[in-house]
């Protein structure tokens, strides 16, 4: 049989949820590499000692990088080849094998008898099995995909450029590595999750269990239940408990429903809600159940409701969490570990801990990448990150008609069931979508607007979500909605305004945007230190420096030429005789206008009165060392990118925008459950020092408020904010807003919550040097960074041969310091005996201003 085929009676359906009594297949797996075909039968394998070890769960890439085998920038073409896995293993009677993920074209060898073929990565599958006794031989053959792929022939309406090959539409797998421009060819290939060996008969009853656990809110309780799925039958009663945050706990009964089933729910009055860490506490209850004196730890769970909210305006979209609404702000994830697929804590927790930390509530995985797995989204639920998931389906015209392709049909329902079955637990799921972009290549491609709608997207995914997931948002595509799909003022869009089609900055407010799920895209520039690790130091015309800069699949231009564009626009330089005469000038000026974007289209969208209800940047990680998309680069040290948007996410902000003749806005922003008391200084600085204009005000935020002020009602008289009016010279070069806290440390000082800088004149040169200067000290073994300034410090940087700063690209006001903590990278060989040596840098500073212990 195939995955493509109906299961036979023999075969029985794989369980749903998430295993929680371990039955891992374990042992001594090896790999082998043959040529395409030319293997029919595992009998006919070579016994010689060109078998690699293997991880399993783990794909081809990671055994080879374990063998020392493996090269990021030159991954080998593994769909060009078979690749074989043994195990032999002990055991005798009937068992179930379960296989919860096999890349791609797979065959199931079980004692020399084939027992499973399959062409579906993303589905389980699981077979009935007798085994031999002392010894079985289990081999898993991955048979190449491209052969394969070039005979797959079938009408489509359009083919998608950016998917190569574009066949691929054929199988269900990720289009990870097949997508020229941005992401490495790095083929998955290989048991990338578990293999169970299932005995229903065993003594043990907790073996090869899965729960499949969700929660929701009935009114102000909780309600939890819980289904126990078990291999062989099912104790005839249990019971469920679930532990709050405050570690009380609430119990309810399991009872036996079918043959290998118990479920049953339990209530927890004046349940704790979950929420977006950036509105309030993320609070899970761990769920425990106990059958015949054994105890079953089935994960955690959480308590919300997100609901749309179209705010009764056409094209609006936006998202509530327990009825508030919530500006959706963080980036689209590609891989954390893209030759492995490992699916850990480990491998997940430092790249999703850094868009919390960033202040993202949000990410999202793109059709066009592949489903992480059980760890990324416990860490989301622990971090409260909201998810936006969309299904493993992009770009391609899977069909007009359900009827018309019957097998992917059955594959897509089998997949999306699977799915939704395994991750009901999560409360940080809150948009599952259709898929990336097929609305929108269909309308590019130039098919009829009655092609654009799929009944993939249409029927068969959303009556599914209805019965396993009412509790979340759905949206049929992203982009979708609008005369066109990728309409910015209607629905779901992905926005390159500002970008990709170099729109002035004032287009993040014509636009009209209403929900960006993707935006931002710019080759980003990762530290000096990352580049000189791998060898591109110098941005010159050297193919290792174009070769990370992503770009569009037939463009005549990459995300580094959009950057420079913008360099150009508003720095006024000239880029390509910058990058040739200046080249470490050009690195920080290139760093410097992409955090300056960021800052400029978040104010905009966050601004009171904004149409905007969220933006996702694209992406938030790089998959090798260089200027790529991610805004964390590949070594996981933050770009200039990632330092400017953790400070315009934050909750409590402040924010200003230019209104033109109207002058200039300071929007404050509390998005915490309780009120703040704060303190708003507004000054206007000549020359980067003197004050020109200056108004406070004290003032208490309201829970959720987001309010406007003219910073005309802060002073007694006029003063051209904007340069609008320009009557005369400008009296001011900076406008720099402050946002304290009003609670008094122990030491007299105030907690500085929020800064924003307006700069009438935007041009590199437009500022006097600030008079940096920075003193190193090192308390109880921590190293700090105090970094003061003569004049008003635009950008400041800090670059350390062997640390991180805590902080770093930010403004710093006239006669101000900051107080840096340098961390130590882990892991960091050596780092016991490093010390601070490195330097400090402003866009307006002549030169870097060294520092060392």
């Amino acid at each position: 049989m195939t995955a493509r085929d109906p299961e036979p009676a023999l075969l029985p359906a794989p369980r749903a949820g998430v295993a929680v009594g371990n039955a891992r297949l374990e042992g001594n797996w090896t790999c082998l590499e043959t040529f395409a075909g030319a293997v029919a039968h595992p009998g006919e394998l070579a016994d010689n000692g060109n078998w690699l070890p293997a991880p399993v769960p783990g794909t081809v890439a990671s055994a080879l990088r374990a063998a020392g085998r493996w090269d990021d920038t030159a991954p080998p073409p593994l769909h060009q080849h078979d690749y074989w896995y043994r195990l032999r293993f002990a055991g005798s009677g009937r068992r179930l094998l379960r296989f919860n993920g096999l890349a791609t074209l797979a065959e199931v060898w079980l004692n020399g008898v084939m027992v499973l073929t399959t062409h579906h990565m993303f589905a389980a599958h699981q077979v009935q099995v007798d085994l031999a006794g002392a010894e079985n031989t289990l081999y898993l053959c991955f048979r190449a995909l491209h052969p394969w792929l070039r005979t797959q022939r079938g009408p489509v309406r359009w083919k998608p450029r950016m998917i190569v090959p574009p066949t691929l539409r054929a199988v269900r797998t990720t289009l990870l590595g097949h997508m020229p421009g941005w992401c490495p060819p790095v083929h998955a290939v290989g048991p990338w999750r578990d293999i169970e060996l299932l005995d229903p008969e065993g003594p043990d009853i907790t073996h090869g269990v899965r729960a499949e656990l969700a929660g929701h809110l009935d009114g102000r309780d909780g309600v939890v239940s819980l289904q126990l799925h078990f291999p062989g039958p099912a104790p005839a009663i249990g019971e469920v408990c679930a532990v709050g945050p405050d570690h009380r706990a609430w119990h309810g009964e399991l009872r036996r429903v079918d043959t290998h089933t118990l479920a049953g729910a339990l209530r927890v009055p004046d349940a704790r809600q979950w929420w977006p860490h950036t509105h309030g506490d993320p609070a899970l209850y761990r769920i425990q159940a106990t059958v015949i004196g054994h105890a079953i730890d089935c994960g955690q769970t959480g308590f919300r409701t997100i609901t749309e909210d179209r705010d009764g305006e056409p094209g609006s979209f936006a998202l509530r969490v327990n009825g508030e609404r919530v500006f959706c702000r963080g980036a689209c994830v590609s891989s954390h570990d893209l030759p492995g697929l490992a699916d850990s804590d480990e491998a997940v927790a430092q790249w999703l801990q850094l868009a919390r930390d960033a202040g993202a509530n949000m990410v999202r995985v793109s059709g066009v990448t592949c489903y992480p797995g059980e760890a990324f989204y416990r860490q989301c639920d622990a971090l409260g990150l909201m998810v936006w998931q969309d299904f493993m389906f992009a770009n391609f015209d899977y069909g007009s008609d359900t009827s018309a392709s019957p097998a992917l049909m059955h594959d897509a329902a089998r997949e999306v069931a699977q799915w939704l079955a395994s991750t009901r637990a999560h409360a940080s799921l809150a948009v599952l979508c259709g898929g990336s972009e097929s609305e929108q290549q269909a309308a590019m491609m130039g098919a009829p607007r009655s092609a654009w709608r799929q009944p993939l997207f249409d029927t068969l995914i959303p009556g599914l979500v209805a019965e396993h997931r009412p509790d979340v948002i759905y949206v049929r595509n992203s982009p979708s909605e609008g005369a066109w799909p990728f309409q910015p003022d209607t629905g779901v869009t992905h926005y390159y305004g500002v970008g990709a089609y170099q729109r002035p900055l004032a287009d993040a407010r014509l636009a009209n945007v209403r929900f960006a799920a993707e935006c931002l895209a710019f080759a980003n520039v990762p530290c000096a230190r990352t580049l000189a690790e791998a060898g591109l130091a110098q941005p010159l015309h050297d193919p290792r420096w174009k070769a990370r800069v992503p770009r569009d699949a037939g463009a005549a231009w990459d995300f580094e030429d959009i950057r420079d564009f913008y360099l150009r626009a508003l720095y006024e330089v000239d880029p390509p005789r910058l990058r040739y005469e200046q080249p470490a000038r050009y690195l920080t000026l290139s760093r410097a206008v992409v955090a300056e974007i960021m800052t400029e289209v978040f104010s905009e969208w966050r601004r009171a009165g904004s149409t905007c209800a969220g933006g996702l940047v694209w992406q938030l990680q790089d998959l090798l060392p260089g200027a790529g998309w991610g805004i964390v680069d590949a070594k996981a040290r933050p770009k200039s990118a990632w330092h400017a948007l953790r400070q315009v996410w934050q909750p409590l902000q402040v924010l200003m925008t230019d209104e033109g003749l109207n002058g200039l806005h300071v929007h404050l922003i509390n998005e915490t459950g309780r009120a703040r008391t704060v303190a708003l200084t507004l000054r206007c600085l000549r020359d980067g020092a003197a004050v020109a204009a200056q108004g406070t005000l004290t003032l208490t935020l309201a829970p959720r408020e987001v309010r406007r002020l003219a910073a005309a009602d802060l002073l007694e008289h006029f003063f051209d904010f904007t340069y609008a009016y320009r009557f005369g010279p400008p009296a001011h070069d900076v406008v720099l807003a402050t946002l304290h806290d009003v609670e008094t440390a122990a030491d007299g000082s105030t907690a500085l919550l929020s800064q924003a800088a307006y700069l009438p004149d935007r041009r590199a040169a437009a500022l006097h040097p600030p008079g940096l200067r920075g003193a190193v000290e090192c308390v109880e073994g921590e190293w700090w960074l105090t970094v003061s300034t003569e004049r008003f410090a635009r950008w400041v940087h800090i670059e350390d041969h062997a640390f991180r700063p805590a902080q770093d690209w930010f403004h710093l006001g006239p006669g101000e310091s900051r107080r840096i903590r340098l961390m130590h990278e882990t892991p960091a060989p050596g780092a016991a005996g490093a010390i601070p040596s490195g330097e400090i840098s402003a866009l307006n500073a002549d030169r870097p201003v060294p520092y060392d212990a």
